[in-house]
């Protein structure tokens, strides 16, 4: 006899997060709302991942897991699309910790909001460990209107805490694999207009933080993808093709004002560097050209030459000069 398929599937993608996976499994065995299929997709993992995920999955029957090459985050996201057996997506990450009630408030709300097909929620932080972070808080929209008022530059949605109907999701054509840094807010753009969207106020998971994580490697890359997913998101609302469709990578800056208009780099130059300003690893770094660039288009501001400060204390004086001496030019 065939089961019945159950409202809610899980799921987490996992590339070696052995360090933190088990804790992560557990917060989600643990939840009030039990009614769910758990998909844990290991993508290659070569850490010990894989051993704590079938330990897990002997002991629940409600984990299924799947074991593959690395094919990277987007398509591990997909497949488990592809594979749930439920109406509603509940995302996880291997390395985050949701509580207890994470699950049956938003389901609540889903079940009470039927025009609805996502619904997110707050988070705390914590540190490798487990411990507090202590930052100011991230403040998102609770409405869907206050959502399509902050669309462009965000914050929007959690994308770790976010619960979406597999329905919709699929509708507007899954994750795209263009937008590999920013595949969740490109998700956000396509949904906001099949859907309504909203947040829970309360922080429903904890979002860990530490130096290796792969969202702390991409500042300048998530930046970018996310500024022409704004683009491809206006082509659309125009009526137009969206440029992007079908692509497996981005266009380079230098493309961008023949494909979506003149000033189209420029504003995703902007875009990148508004986010980066204050990460002397991403304007030392990747995006340090593109700052240089920014300078000889829009001249000087006092933002830039702390810009130019924060380099030189963290041990990068060539970048300093360099940001220094494009002020200098600009001025």
């Amino acid at each position: 006899m065939t089961m019945s398929a159950p409202p809610l599937t899980v799921a987490m993608s996992v590339y070696n997060n052995g360090r933190f996976v088990g804790e992560a499994i557990d917060s989600i065995l643990d939840q009030s709302f039990g009614d769910f299929e758990f998909l844990i997709v290991n993508d290659g993992s070569t850490d010990k991942s894989g051993a704590v995920i079938e330990d897990r999955a002997a002991s629940d029957s409600r984990i299924r897991v799947i074991h593959q090459e690395n094919r990277g985050f987007i398509a591990s996201l997909n497949r488990m699309l592809a594979e749930a057996r439920s109406p509603w997506i509940a995302r996880m990450d291997g390395d985050d910790i949701s509580f207890p009630e994470r699950f049956a408030k938003q389901m609540a709300f889903l079940e009470a909001n039927p025009d609805h097909g996502v619904i997110g929620c707050s988070a705390s932080l914590i540190g490798p460990e487990g411990e507090a972070v202590t930052r100011p808080p991230i403040v998102r929209p609770l409405t869907h209107e206050g959502l399509i008022e902050n669309l462009e530059s965000g914050p929007l949605i959690n994308h770790n805490a976010v619960i979406y109907s597999r329905e919709a999701v699929l509708a507007v054509g899954a994750y795209r694999p263009a937008y590999r840094h920013a595949e969740d807010y490109d998700l956000w753009l396509r949904l906001s207009t099949v859907t309504l969207m909203a947040n829970l106020p309360e922080a429903l998971v904890a979002y860990r933080l530490y130096p290796d994580q792969v969202s702390a490697r991409h500042v300048v890359a998530q930046a970018r993808h996310a500024a022409i997913a704004w683009l491809a998101h206006c082509e659309r609302k125009a009526g137009k093709p969206d440029p992007t469709e079908g692509s497996e990578t981005l266009p380079a800056l230098e493309q961008l004002d023949a494909i979506f208009g003149k000033g189209s780099a420029a504003y995703v130059r902007s875009r990148v560097i508004d986010r980066t300003l204050y990460s002397p690893e991403a304007i030392g770094g990747e995006g340090y050209e593109m700052l240089i660039d920014h300078i000889a288009e829009n001249g000087t501001d006092p933002a830039l030459w702390r810009a130019a400060a924060r380099l030189l204390k963290s041990g990068r004086p060539r970048k300093a000069a360099g940001v220094a001496n494009a002020l200098l030019r600009a001025g």
